[in-house]
């Protein structure tokens, strides 16, 4: 199978759009968008046999495929909406108290540092930073300032698997490792890293993992997993408390309500899609991808691509002269003009007075879209130096 742009028909993409942006919400290919209306037919034959009767069942044979992937058994995985879904459930669950320490990475996602923040804010709990430079030289950048902020007031580590914003593959065994040696639970957003990266969730050391299957699994849109140690699986519970509740892990986040199940129920064509690209062969034409593209666009500006290849997968951040500014809003309005102006998709962050482009790559890319990100960005930054001039 060849990877690039003559793939790109297997997704509802706009054939037109250049689209270097998959990490944000994913794109889900036509087979499994296929098999999720089969299942949600197959719902509405019967609706109140399957979910009382077959719901429960084939939620465990998914859970199964999950395991086959990330590792591990099927019965430590529960399916939820998304990665913040775990990650609020895992913090609204423990019992924090007044000068708790809840530990999280500088490069945390912004919903996830609103969530420490809220419930720190009802506990008396402390949010505290672990100042990681960008790009970090190496791992001990990461590793000191942790090391440095474990504490006998540290009640839990939050600790990012592949940050969102800045796109660095973290090293979690490592981080994990130095947490568990100072008796504080790990709880790993890993957003982005089921299927980016190659991984064994069990041996990372980590109490609680929650991740997107969404993204970079081809799920469909809304579907995430939280695996949990067993010896912490009877005090995890979904946000939303229903009939399971102390029944078991699983029985309590297979039912919170009444939901389209069907998303959850697609996994295993996401896994076969999966296996069809071939795991192997899809991770290294995306990493070798995003680093030979982010240097073509970095180094048309005569800029150096700056991010450690041990710590780069699919997504990476590019950056853009000064001229394009150095703020959020600035950076929201270049992502416009590409997006309005050139059919563009791609990200972009404010950091460290400058804008960067976050480019995720996906195996319907290749170099040309690297090509014309490029002839785009000239486009505007000719344009901002006649504004300048």
């Amino acid at each position: 199978m060849i990877f690039g742009s003559e793939l790109k028909a297997r997704w509802p993409l706009d054939p037109g759009c250049t689209y270097l942006n998959h990490g944000t919400v994913g794109v889900t290919p036509y087979a499994v968008l296929d098999a999720q209306q089969a299942i949600r037919l197959e719902i509405e034959c019967q609706p109140a046999k399957f979910m009382d009767v077959d719901l429960r069942p084939r939620l465990r044979q998914a859970a199964d495929r999950v395991a086959q992937v990330l590792g591990g058994a099927g019965d430590d995985y529960v399916f939820i909406e998304n990665a913040s879904t775990g990650i609020n459930a895992v913090l609204r669950g423990l019992d924090f108290e007044d000068g708790d320490e809840i530990l999280y990475v500088s490069h945390a996602y912004g919903a996830v540092k609103k969530a420490i923040g809220y419930v720190a804010s009802r506990t008396g709990a402390i949010p505290v930073a672990i100042e990681i430079p960008y790009p970090p030289k190496n791992d001990e950048e990461i590793l000191t300032p942790l090391k440095t902020a474990l504490n006998g007031n540290s009640k839990l580590a939050v600790l990012d698997h592949i940050t969102s914003e800045t796109a660095l593959r973290l090293p979690i065994r490592r981080m994990a490792a130095l947490c568990r040696a100072a008796g504080v639970p790990v709880l790993v957003d890993g957003a982005h890293a089921p299927a980016m990266s190659e991984i064994d969730i069990p041996t990372l050391g980590a109490t609680w993992y929650a991740g997107n299957l969404h993204k970079w699994m081809f799920a469909p849109r809304g579907c995430g997993v939280l695996w949990t140690d067993p010896g912490y699986q009877k005090t995890t519970h979904p946000l939303t408390i229903s009939w399971g509740y102390q029944e078991s892990y699983i029985e309590e986040f297979a039912w919170t309500g009444t939901h389209d199940f069907s998303r959850y129920l697609a996994v295993p064509a996401a896994v076969d899609f999966m296996q069809e690209l071939g795991e192997s062969r899809m991770r290294l034409h995306n990493d070798a991808l995003v680093r030979e593209g982010a240097s073509f666009v970095a180094d048309a500006f005569g800029l150096t691509y700056q991010a450690p290849d041990n710590m780069t997968g699919a997504m990476t951040l590019i950056p853009l002269l000064e001229s394009f500014g150095s703020s959020a809003d600035e950076a929201s309005a270049l992502r416009a003009i590409l997006r309005d102006e050139h059919n563009i998709e791609l990200h972009f962050i404010a950091l460290d007075d400058r804008i960067w482009g976050r480019v995720a790559a996906q195996v319907y890319n290749d170099m040309s879209d690297f090509e014309k990100l490029t002839d785009a960005l000239r486009t505007v930054s000719a344009r901002n130096e006649s504004l300048i001039s």
